[in-house]
């Protein structure tokens, strides 16, 4: 049985509180990293990229890596994207920074308060891009000079990148690379798709090991998706199954053993441009979410797998109106499932919520609408907060908390 919203202010599963566009302060000429800027004023960036990295930290406070004129800042808020602090520049030179569609900067905050970032650095070869890094040892206020993890020194594509920490010092980068490729091609024989490479820290992004292969033959412009859980992290991707069957696959990046994770046949000699998410829960489950076009199933489906076993595929939103860009975010029994749609005039973030770790879910709600283009809507969660981001050209950067309480069930 699905859980239902009942629209009635403070007596709803989820009470919505927008905060109207809250936009991160544009870039001072001497801005103050540990202060707040008081404007309450929506100043978008000005000719800003619109995918942007959001997360929060252990004290509850909303962190937002953004693109403004070739520079990658970062800002927090500790009222829910209402005020921002002032921005700080993380790349003291101009880099052509992918922050649109499956690309976006990534942004996580350990324990202790180092903030950790990576991007993607686009070259000017085509198809060709640098996975960076850059941390804060203190809460923000500075960031190290940026590196480039990929150490294979060759300029080909190095791209769609995902962050992943436990938290206490351990970190993954996993992104999709074509060194492999260029190689094989180099020799003369084929390859399909491209491979996951991995980059490790145990110490906060201190130090890197060496670049580890984890996968061939993957989907070249798929995002990966990471989730770091009780077994460590685990990697859900687009691969490349016989010839061209591009289904997903799941991982855990520490012990191997690839899973294939959906069975939809979708056949297709090209990139759908289309990732999953994935999300673990205090259960050990992992909830995933994807879209496919292929001969077993079209649309968008959710499921979640607990060991050996695993749900049936929820079909989710409305395929008509091209129910697509899913995203997940999990905390006990909490499931959070954001997406967009388009009807023909304007784009729409959409939600469902889930309090038994998946079993039932309530009702799609929709929650934020815009006409122009968008990002993708990037759910958090974190104790009872949870928040939905999204940015958009036309109405800015757009915050909506969603308290949780407890959820009815309908007859």
């Amino acid at each position: 049985m699905r859980l239902m919203y009942v629209v009635r202010l403070f007596a709803v599963p989820f009470v919505l509180c927008v905060a109207g566009v809250a936009s991160a302060p544009a870039l001072a000429n001497h801005p103050d990293p540990a202060g707040e800027n008081n404007s309450r004023e929506a100043r978008p960036f000005a000719k800003a990229t619109l995918a942007v990295g959001a997360t929060l930290d252990p004290q509850g406070r909303l962190w937002l890596a953004r693109v403004e004129n070739q520079r990658l800042l970062v800002s927090w808020s500790k009222d829910n994207g209402n005020v921002f602090s002032s921005p700080v520049v993380v790349t003291p030179e101009p880099e052509d920074i992918s922050a649109d569609g499956e690309n976006r900067p990534k942004i996580a905050v350990a324990q202790d308060g180092t903030v950790l970032l990576t991007w993607v650095q686009s070259l000017p070869q085509k198809y060709s891009g640098n996975v960076r890094f850059s941390r804060s040892t203190d809460l923000g206020r500075t960031f190290s000079r940026p590196i480039t993890l990929n150490d294979d020194g060759r300029i080909t594509s190095h791209r769609f990148d995902s962050l992943a920490i436990d938290g206490t010092g351990r970190m993954v980068v996993a992104w999709l690379d074509a060194r492999d490729r260029d190689a094989a091609r180099e020799r003369g024989e084929k390859f399909s798709g491209v491979s996951v490479y991995t980059a490790k820290s145990f110490d906060n992004g201190a130090s890197f090991g060496a670049n580890r292969r984890f996968q061939k033959h993957t989907c070249e412009c798929c995002r990966i998706a990471l989730s770091w859980t009780k077994e460590g992290p685990v990697a859900f991707w687009r691969n490349i199954f016989g010839s061209n069957t591009r289904d997903f696959a799941i991982a855990n990046l520490d012990k191997g053993g690839v899973r294939r994770a959906t069975y939809d046949e979708w056949q297709i000699d090209a990139c759908p441009h289309n990732g999953g998410s994935i999300a673990g829960d205090r259960q050990g489950q992992l909830h995933l979410v994807w879209f496919t076009n292929g001969t077993a199933r079209q649309g968008l489906f959710y499921k979640r797998i607990g060991g050996d076993w695993e749900s049936r595929p929820m079909p989710v939103g409305n395929a008509e109106a091209q129910a697509n860009h899913a995203a997940l975010a999990a905390m006990d029994n909490t499931v959070v499932l954001t997406w967009r749609e388009f009807d023909g005039q304007v784009y729409s973030t959409q939600m469902m919520h889930s309090n038994d770790g998946g079993t039932t879910w309530s009702e799609p709600l929709r929650l934020m609408e815009s006409a122009g283009a968008t990002d993708y809507p990037v759910p958090l969660i974190d104790g009872e907060k949870v928040l939905i981001v999204w940015n958009t050209a036309k109405d800015g950067l757009r915050i909506l908390p969603v308290e949780r309480i407890t959820a009815r069930r309908s007859n």
